[in-house]
């Protein structure tokens, strides 16, 4: 018998979002307040004029990363006219899985109730989302997929030094997600990723489990300026490559959603790209640094909000611990 030949797909196009946040909401000042009964001080002033971060959510301690991904599937399927047997492959992007093995996108297949199609997690901290999806536009575009559930989910606060006030403050929990399936129209219209190991120590959870103890230390360490530095720099040079592979331009830009980490770096990035400020998607002020998630989150946020409409170009970017970063332009 004459195999059959694989059915590519010549674009991609997001079809649904959804999103999910833990009910848990701390403001600055009810955060500052439970530091402070273990004597780190901080305030809600110090906090925004840093960060833009007023509020954050925090998962409960029986909730992991594959429950907040989740109903944010769900809600992505919903918007999409799918149901959970119409998906042929499941990425989840996250630096807090349930467990070492199995990935956490096999969790979520498990609790959606299907099986058989692939499922793997994606492990590039904060710019993992935009890692997965680029991921899942190959494999769309090979005829190995043709309708791709990509999450961003993460509990950030299983990972916190609460005392440490520079970082247990810029982070939250949450999950987002999209459908991705195969499109007759473009969609997705370049992708640009890339890496620096070289920079591995400037943001990182420098621990692991050897023989049931953990060895190093497992919670977040993080050089902000380095960060601030570095983020700025690469958000502007992948954001302006991506256009370029496009054969888009400056002006081309309905939206920008970058990685929700800090107001000042989603602003630079913004104004060095001629983008008014009203075109850039801000959630961080109310989520805080969800990580893999924040994309996402942000996204399904601006699509429901009504901000980003059928046919925006939109710009997506993120910037993470690797150091990573990357940045995807699409025709919503």
């Amino acid at each position: 018998m004459t195999p059959t030949a694989p059915s590519f797909a010549p674009y991609t196009r997001i079809t649904g979002t959804g999103s999910y946040l833990p009910p848990r909401r701390l403001t600055n000042q009810q955060l500052a307040d439970e530091l402070a009964r273990d004597g780190v001080e901080t305030s809600d002033q110090w906090i925004v004029e840093r960060t833009g971060i007023r509020a954050r959510h925090f998962a409960d301690a029986d909730m992991a990363a594959s429950d907040l991904a989740l109903p944010a599937a769900r809600h992505a399927l919903e918007a999409a006219g799918r149901q959970a047997a119409d998906v042929d492959l499941i990425l989840v992007a996250t630096s807090t899985p349930d467990m070492i093995f199995p990935s956490t996108a096999c969790l979520v297949q498990q609790k959606l109730g299907v099986h058989g199609c692939a499922a793997f997690d994606v492990q590039a901290v904060c710019s993992g989302f935009v890692y997965a999806l680029t991921v899942a536009d190959a494999m769309i575009r090979t005829g190995s997929a043709r309708c791709a559930l990509v999450i961003g989910s993460e509990v950030f606060s299983r990972i916190l030094d609460f005392k440490d006030r520079t970082t247990c403050v810029l982070f939250g929990d949450g999950a987002g997600a999209v459908v991705l399936e195969a499109s007759d129209t473009p969609g997705l219209l370049a992708t640009e990723l890339h890496a620096d190991g070289r920079h591995v120590g400037i943001l990182c959870v420098p621990g692991t489990v050897v023989g049931g103890k953990v060895i190093g230390d497992p919670l977040l360490k993080m050089d902000g300026k380095a960060v601030f530095k570095l983020a700025v720099s690469v958000l502007e040079d992948a954001a302006r490559a991506v256009l370029a592979k496009a054969g888009r331009q400056e002006s081309d830009l309905d939206w920008l959603i970058p990685h929700q980490a800090n107001i000042r770096i989603m602003q630079s990035t913004a104004k060095k790209l001629k983008l008014p400020l009203d075109k850039l998607v801000v959630t961080v002020d109310e989520h805080g640094n969800t990580s893999a998630a924040s994309i996402p989150l942000a996204l399904d946020h601006a699509v429901r909000r009504g901000q980003v409409k059928r046919g925006d170009t939109v710009m997506l970017e993120g910037v993470g611990g690797g150091f990573t970063w990357g940045a995807v332009l699409l025709d919503f």
